[in-house]
């Protein structure tokens, strides 16, 4: 997948890299050429310069084939014009912001625009908001310990009783969005195509987490 990376700030350089470094072209926009040093001599992807809102800029950048775009520059206008021109004109699918002002975020988020705090996983949001939606971070308590993760019921759990998914992965789910509307669920809450869960979890099990969503029950086993 081609995907263009707004900022090239400590976030957006090591966003770049790692999504080099798993296979995918990258293309980063900064307006100053200085910035790029921070992707060191083995990055390989195109840099732009120029206002990641601008047209042209974004398709020197490859806006028009990226499958993903992550604005992540210093100013919150910048990125949430940026990750609206994204999504809004050339249809990219998997559109994310960090946004600095939680208020803002908010908004965003109802918006159907992902957004991120500058916090010190900001990088593996990111990365999982662009590459995995299926199961993302929403928030995450003062300690850093527990999260609130938002998933997306996948095919091999339609069908199957939420007590089971939280069996299977040790996460608890706080509440349940279907058809648009939030419910708290029971134990004989059945997952439904379309459902999005949230669920309580902690650092340890979420790779478990991550697993038994998209591959079943059987998918945390031995994690």
């Amino acid at each position: 997948m081609h995907v263009v990376v707004m900022g090239c700030g400590r976030v957006g350089s090591a966003i770049a890299r790692r999504l080099e470094e798993v296979g995918h072209s990258v293309a980063v926009i900064d307006q100053d050429p200085e910035a790029f040093r921070r992707l060191g001599p083995e990055f390989a992807g195109r840099q732009v310069t120029g206002l990641g809102f601008d047209r042209q800029t974004l398709l020197d950048a490859g806006i028009d084939s990226a499958g993903a775009f992550a604005a992540v520059s210093s100013g919150d206008n910048s990125n949430i014009i940026s990750a609206r021109v994204a999504r809004e004109t050339f249809g990219v699918q998997h559109v994310v912001a960090r946004i600095y002002d939680s208020k803002r975020a908010e908004v965003y988020e109802r918006m159907g625009i992902p957004s991120v705090a500058t916090v010190p996983w900001t990088v593996n949001r990111l990365l999982r908001e662009l590459l995995s939606v299926k199961v993302n971070e929403l928030w995450r308590e003062p300690t850093g310990q527990v999260l609130m993760l938002r998933v997306t019921v996948t095919d091999v759990w339609v069908g199957r009783k939420l007590v089971e998914l939280e069996k299977a992965t040790g996460a608890r789910a706080a509440w349940l969005v279907r058809f648009g509307e939030a419910q708290l669920a029971t134990f004989t809450t059945v997952l439904q195509d379309g459902d999005q869960l949230v669920l309580a979890a902690t650092d340890a099990i979420t790779a478990r987490v991550h697993e038994v969503v998209e591959r079943g029950p059987e998918g945390g086993h031995g994690s």
